[in-house]
């Protein structure tokens, strides 16, 4: 927290905390504070405000989510709770945390690159330069190759190492 910041109530610290433990519906191995979903907790008068970004507009898991995170501050003691969507400004990979990477390649995804930096390369429709290596989560290497633009669900792509010979997702960044 920077010191301009005001310090977050007991309760709203401890919202986070339970947050922490919300598994994303299409990547478990994530929570949606991992992943940059929740945006903002907050109390407003005896109600606690959560503010969800979805991933995309069209995100099938969001009503999922909503009520994944309500049930968990019930579960908690501290509701009543409320979630809000905010849709602007548009969720990025840039919002998965450095936790939320290393959990990606632990599961076997290989995590985007940050596209506001210039390391990944955002999600569109003509390309007009080349992506980078997307480096393997099981072995490191780079010498991979894009089997297909969509894996399991459209925010990833399937890869194959030509090292090693495994096939892994890529969460693409956008």
């Amino acid at each position: 927290m920077n010191a301009l910041a005001v310090a977050a109530s007991p309760r709203v610290e401890r919202a986070w905390d339970v947050l922490a433990g919300v598994p994303d519906p299409e990547v478990p191995a994530l929570s949606v504070c991992d992943l940059g979903i929740v945006r903002e907790v907050r109390e407003e008068g005896d109600a606690l405000e959560v503010v969800l970004t979805p991933t995309y507009s069209g995100c099938p898991a969001t009503e999922v989510i909503e009520r994944s995170v309500l049930d968990a501050l019930a579960a908690a003691g501290l509701g009543p709770a409320r979630a809000t969507l905010r849709r602007a400004p548009a969720w990025t990979t840039d919002w998965i945390s450095a936790e939320g990477r290393r959990k990606l390649r632990e599961y076997g995804i290989a995590p985007p690159g940050a596209a506001a930096a210039g390391e990944g390369v955002p999600i569109r429709i003509v390309s007009r330069r080349a992506a980078p290596p997307v480096p393997c989560p099981r072995c490191g290497s780079e010498r991979t190759e894009r089997l297909s633009a969509f894996g399991s669900t459209a925010c990833k792509a399937l890869y194959r190492c030509i090292a090693c010979r495994e096939p892994f997702e890529h969460f693409k960044p956008i």
